[in-house]
């Protein structure tokens, strides 16, 4: 049980990364100071919630999902897998990369905890392709899960984290010479013509103690097209200042889900996620971060709903395809109302 947990920075890591611009007093700090600590979200308060929360958080029938041969050819054009919440796979430049596996049933270091709705937990590791990268943005549960981790060991070429996560993964036995920890701004060639930036996002990690390991956000450019996968992010300056420096962006993956006023300085809100596709100059966004776990109480299929109706107002094109429907980049958006059910 304990290894779930990893394992923090070495002392002589933390020494290093107190050189950097973005870590203070021990601690990575998001753009602009921002800060979040769980004392801020009020345990009375939460119990409020949960207490009034409506049956709907859950859905009421299984999550509808698309049973796709993951290793059969891919498609010329960069093509993404969802498989709910914030995992997904991308096939583009003869590469897969897989991003934020979690595939246990569970967004928890608890088995019995924050379980997959029926129908959403369809895929597992046995369904991938060979894997050339994972990328992880960040440590918490919900996108670093140690079952799946564990199940992957040895089966990814090369592994591409924010910095300290990384020593998670050394204490799982992973081949040091296959982890790349990166700072904000830094980048890793993945082959001839692709590379992952990390960018910054406002959020937190840090399993053992909050803020120990970085949190990101990536720009992967490919040929011909410049994804942004925005992992675990609240609304802030850094979208408009990454969409000037490394945008416009053909697609932008955001986080749409999983929200609560009490922690809303570290996740967006829905209008919030449309409004970071727009200063990030998105022609296309794909929200993630929802249909899978429940994290926060609204209704299982309100981010969706929220979204979709801003979206339009505003002219912004949306594509939601079900967990494990690819949709390839170019082919018009996936809207069919599969979330349409209580």
């Amino acid at each position: 049980m304990l290894k779930t947990f990893g394992a923090a920075p070495s002392r002589d890591t933390q020494r290093r990364f107190a050189t950097l611009p973005n870590y203070a007093d021990g601690r990575f700090e998001n753009p602009g100071g921002v800060r979040f600590s769980p004392s801020e979200a009020p345990m009375g308060r939460m119990l409020l919630d949960f207490l009034r929360k409506p049956a709907t958080v859950t859905p009421s029938r299984p999550v509808p999902t698309v049973r796709t041969d993951l290793r059969a050819p891919a498609p010329a054009a960069p093509t993404i897998v969802w498989f709910g919440h914030s995992s997904y796979l991308i096939r583009a430049a003869g590469l897969n990369i897989l991003v934020d596996p979690v595939f246990s049933g569970a967004a928890s270091p608890f088995a019995f905890a924050v379980k997959a709705y029926p129908g959403a937990d369809a895929y597992g590791v046995a369904d991938l392709p060979p894997i050339d990268v994972l990328v992880l943005t960040h440590d918490h549960y919900d996108h670093l899960d140690y079952a799946t981790i564990l199940e992957l060991r040895g089966k990814v070429k090369r592994v591409v984290m924010p910095l300290g996560v990384g020593a998670h993964l050394r204490a799982w036995h992973f081949d040091p010479e296959l982890l790349t920890e990166l700072n904000w701004h830094e980048s890793a060639e993945l082959a001839p013509d692709v590379q992952l930036t990390a960018t910054p996002a406002q959020h937190m990690s840090g399993r053992l103690a909050q803020r120990q390991t970085l949190w990101a956000s990536y720009v992967l450019e490919l040929p011909g097209a410049r994804l942004f996968l925005g992992g675990d992010s609240g609304y802030g300056p850094h979208f408009a200042a990454i969409g000037e420096q490394y945008g416009p962006f053909d697609l932008a993956l955001l986080e749409n889900g999983q929200y609560n006023l009490h922690w809303h300085a570290i996740h967006t809100l829905p209008e919030e996620t449309l409004q970071a596709a727009r200063d990030l100059g998105a022609a296309l966004l794909l929200p993630v971060h929802w249909a899978k776990f429940t994290l926060a109480y609204h209704p299982w299929n309100e981010p969706i709903q929220r979204l979709l109706a801003a979206a339009d107002a505003a002219g912004q094109p949306v594509t939601v395809p079900r967990i494990g429907e690819p949709y390839t980049l170019g082919q018009p958006v996936l809207r069919e109302a599969w979330w349409a059910f209580d």
